[in-house]
């Protein structure tokens, strides 16, 4: 009757167990990719470009901006390649920005700089 108690606990111990080893095996399955740099490119620039102080990167659906000088209000939106709007904020440089991208797919990010200068980046959100 002891070997079928002691069985018993194993089993339950097991029922309990793999349960949170495979949720947390799968965690860290999309944990271990991080995040990716999103290339910032000139889209009209009329004076020195500044592409070098506008830092990206996308983490599952989180794009995070940081500016590294002042460019003064920066303003940023998300859109689709077809131009759907997603997004649209401004923010004070030097700082930063997070993002919620809600869909998988590709985007589009566009920086404004106050004298009218674009830059842009190309990113893809996927899980």
């Amino acid at each position: 009757m002891q070997k079928f108690i002691h069985l018993k606990q194993i089993i339950l111990l097991l029922g309990l167990m793999l349960p949170a080893v495979w949720c947390g095996a799968k965690n860290v399955q999309y944990g271990l990719e991080g995040p990716s740099n999103v290339p910032i490119k000139v889209s009209h620039v009329q004076s020195v470009p500044k592409s070098s102080s506008i830092q990206a990167s996308i983490n599952g659906h989180y794009l995070t901006v940081v500016f590294t000088e002042n460019l003064g209000q920066v303003a940023i939106e998300v859109t689709t390649p077809t131009g759907a709007p997603v997004d649209g904020t401004s923010t004070i440089t030097p700082t930063g920005i997070q993002i919620y991208i809600p869909n998988s797919g590709d985007y589009i990010v566009t920086f404004t700089l106050p004298n009218g200068d674009e830059y842009y980046g190309e990113f893809t959100v996927t899980g």
